[in-house]
């Protein structure tokens, strides 16, 4: 599993590559790919730090 930070970057190099902006279907479902990473990443690491 990627980290949440590795998402978060993989998430606005989206929004760059898009202009700003997700105009395709192929963008707003790799948008939402990455969200859905993104949230588990963080409960993972949420988590994580609470188990310590």
């Amino acid at each position: 599993m990627r980290s949440a930070a590795v998402l978060n970057e993989a998430i606005r190099a989206l929004w760059q590559r898009g202009g700003g902006r997700l105009g395709t279907a192929e963008l707003r479902a790799e948008y939402e790919r990455l969200v859905v990473a993104w949230a588990a990443a963080v409960q993972a690491e949420q988590a994580t730090v609470e188990a310590a």
